[in-house]
């Protein structure tokens, strides 16, 4: 069965989706639980139990809330149910892609030192000194090569700050509540933006969406699972919900 488009817990109305996440459920050794499509206390607590048991499609462990969303219900139902969107939506987005995937592996001079002259061509694109944090000037040299390859114009604001690339670039914002409401209009090769407080903020590239997890590229983060390594990496498991600002839309 596919996902319904919706997380599914206690109180829903959805018989369906209850009745095979019960069948399930019992078949994975986390029940029993009647197969009624009744969302109940049972079954919630069965839910968490799975949560516990088992991890996400990368091997990580599950949020145990005792709520199938999509990425317990892509555990539950096996990896076969995974939407996965991996075609952006123009050419530019896609030439985006490919250059940032050119730079995977790309590191620091000394982790957390935001300097080397592997990364300070991201500082220079963007206009800002050595030194500074890197993640948005990453982004924008992706894009500044993108645009010079296609012969068009960069709809970024050359810029290192978030915010400011907000402002002023040539682009529309979908806010955590669009998002919400249509996960659908979250595509490869847009900016997700991450306010991180006190006027910080981290950003990256969607390189693909599975159900409603995001995998990315992103600058001036650690290698997954390690605490050293900063440089430009793929992250998984980061989920359409966790992006708290928004993410940047182009058309």
């Amino acid at each position: 069965m596919n996902y319904p488009g919706h997380s599914v817990k206690q109180q829903a109305f959805n018989i369906t989706a209850v009745k095979a996440i019960q069948h399930q459920l019992n078949k994975k050794g986390c029940g029993p639980v009647d197969i009624d499509g009744d969302f109940d206390h049972n079954t919630h607590y069965a839910v968490m139990l799975f949560q516990t048991r088992f991890t996400d499609c990368f091997g990580n462990p599950l949020k145990i809330d005792g709520i199938v969303g999509p990425v317990t219900w892509s555990s539950l139902f096996s990896n076969r149910n995974v939407k996965t969107i991996t075609r952006a939506p123009n050419t530019l987005l896609a030439a985006v892609l490919d250059v940032a995937r050119s730079q995977l592996g790309i590191k620091e001079f000394s982790s957390g030192g935001n300097d080397g002259s592997t990364v300070t061509k991201y500082h220079d694109a963007a206009g800002i000194r050595h030194g500074q944090c890197w993640a948005m000037a990453f982004v924008y040299w992706c894009f500044n090569q993108a645009s010079i390859h296609l012969e068009v114009s960069n709809p970024l604001y050359k810029t290192g700050d978030v915010f400011e690339t907000i402002v002023k670039s040539k682009c529309k914002i979908i806010t955590p509540k669009d998002a919400k409401i249509d996960a659908g209009r979250v595509l490869p090769g847009q900016i997700f933006i991450i306010s991180t407080g006190g006027g910080h903020s981290h950003t990256g590239l969607i390189e693909k969406i599975e159900n409603e997890m995001l995998i990315t590229i992103e600058g001036n983060i650690s290698h997954q699972n390690t605490c050293d390594a900063i440089g430009v990496f793929r992250r998984t498991g980061r989920m359409i919900e966790s992006i708290n600002t928004g993410f940047i839309e182009f058309e």
